[in-house]
């Protein structure tokens, strides 16, 4: 999704360096955007996986409802708090190098956590994951600006774009399809090992058809690993509390935690304005991007929004498996219209932003709420015989919206940054939806096991259901007043 980002100005990493090498030839440069099309689609099947596959896994596994938000949000924290160092590498190590590091970490990472035998071995597996996907994700769009001249930059994101909108649903598909076709006995496992053929079909075509550009930043090698600790810190302080708060009774000691959170950060926003000041020449974040409102703004929205479609999926998920009974196969198969609908809103919005600008934002939150009306409707009437027709056109309308807002929105927030800011804030960024899909998994997750109970049945499930719905409608009507603080059209020409 965050590949939409570096469309604000396709010329920036030709300045990069005093010459900038040929463009590589069609057909190389063709499957380099498939090498990186498929290391975007192993991060966002795997932020998304886990949600489906959650009850498989705690059936073979054991371990506790809190367990089961950790394997979903360790892999976005650690990667939310690695992020804007994994850029940094590619800065100073160069992008094709870093990208190639990052997927054989990453499916060395996958294979561990296929062979996890026990909630613990697979949560740290998930963080080595996380890791590695912060080294690998950031190189994707840079690497996309080195395959493409700035007149072709347009027809690689038109295919890139609706890709990644429809990968970002699809997870649960996935995984709910490996887990029961359980292929050679994996059973869940497969969710992880489906991730071998797409590392080595990125690390071997990678290597014949990805840039091997010179480092933009080879002069300078700081990383600032004070930074990066002060950073992670405050996040994982931040997430623990929501995600252990339910299961633990909410002791004092986690809303001093919460309160220590705020207070890490801004000690790192101090620590970074320090820096700075003193002339440090690579800062993690410049932080002259949150002055102006567009980007301030965007932050805000990327968090509301990514929270609330990434804690409802789960909730959605955990639902229909734990509180209506369904198979990992037919929950997948009854959130496909959701899927559906993400897929033709995301191609939808790439021939409508032009003409549209932010108001497409607006109304793909319009049409989001009306698919979150009509799913609270259900779960507010239904019956003990509630089918997958049921849900089928609310979670289509619903992802009709959200796929209207996938592909314009990065490049609308992005309106008033100055062409030097925006590397730094493209990865800040990232790292912000990253954080507001850990912060959504966990606020979701406490509200629905909260209102489910701990011996969940149907009815405590279709309330529990419902107020998520209710939450989200929220969330989504913060988005809509945040989106009228974003510029009205999106960058044109570096301006």
């Amino acid at each position: 999704m965050s590949a939409v980002l570096e469309t604000a100005d396709p010329t920036v990493a030709d300045a990069e360096t005093p010459t900038a090498p040929a463009r590589t030839g069609a057909d190389r440069k063709w499957l380099g955007l498939f090498v990186v099309l498929a290391a975007t689609l192993m991060n966002l099947l795997d932020a998304t996986v886990v949600n489906v596959a959650a009850p498989a896994i705690r059936a073979d596994l054991g371990g506790s409802y809190a367990a089961l938000q950790w394997i979903a949000a360790a892999y976005t924290l650690t990667l939310a708090a690695g992020l804007l160092t994994g850029g940094r590498l590619g800065d100073i190590y160069g992008r094709k190098r870093m990208m190639q590091i990052g997927v054989v970490g990453f499916v060395a990472a996958s294979v561990l956590c296929a062979l996890a035998w026990s909630p613990e071995v697979l949560i740290g597996a998930r963080v080595l994951q996380g890791l590695a996907g912060a080294i690998m994700i950031p190189q994707s769009f840079g690497l996309i600006r080195d395959l493409f001249s700035a007149q072709e930059m347009g027809k690689a994101f038109a295919a890139f774009g609706p890709s990644i909108g429809l990968a970002t649903i699809l997870g649960p598909i996935v995984a709910g399809t490996l887990v029961d076709a359980d292929l050679f006995g994996t059973g869940w496992r497969m969710i992880f090992l489906i991730n071998v053929p797409l590392g080595l079909f990125a690390l071997l075509a990678g290597k014949a058809a990805l840039p091997a550009r010179p480092p933009v930043d080879a002069s300078d090698r700081s990383l600032d690993p004070l930074g990066m600790l002060i950073g992670g810190a405050g996040m994982f302080m931040l997430v623990y509390p929501l995600v252990q708060g339910r299961e633990k009774g909410w002791p004092a000691w986690m809303f001093v935690m919460l309160a220590g959170a705020v207070a890490v950060l801004a000690g790192f926003v101090a620590y970074t304005l320090r820096r700075t000041r003193k002339g440090a020449k690579a800062p993690l974040v410049r932080l002259s991007v949150f002055g102006k409102r567009s980007y301030s703004s965007g932050v805000l929205f990327v968090i509301v929004f990514f929270g609330a479609i990434t804690g409802l999926s789960m909730a959605i998920g955990l639902f229909l498996q734990l509180g209506l009974g369904f198979s990992a196969m037919r929950a997948s198969l009854t959130m496909g219209t959701w899927a559906l609908g993400a897929f033709i809103g995301s191609g939808a919005s790439g021939a409508l932003m032009g003409k549209l600008g932010r108001r497409i934002l607006h109304i793909g939150l319009a049409i989001m709420a009306v698919g979150i009306v009509a799913l609270y409707a259900v779960f507010a009437n239904a019956s003990t015989d509630l089918g997958s027709l049921t849900l089928a056109a609310p979670f289509l309308v619903f992802g009709l919206g959200m796929g209207l807002i996938f592909v314009p929105l990065f490049d609308i927030i992005m309106g008033e940054v100055a062409d030097e800011e925006v590397g730094s804030a493209s990865s800040a960024l990232e790292s912000m939806q990253q954080l507001a899909s850990a912060l959504g998994v966990a606020v979701f997750g406490t509200v629905f096991f909260s209102e489910g109970g701990a011996r969940m049945h149907q009815q405590s499930a279709l309330d529990a259901a419902a107020t998520t719905t209710l939450v989200a409608l929220v969330l989504t009507a913060v988005a809509f007043a945040l989106g009228f603080l974003l510029p009205k059209h999106a960058r044109q020409g570096g301006h």
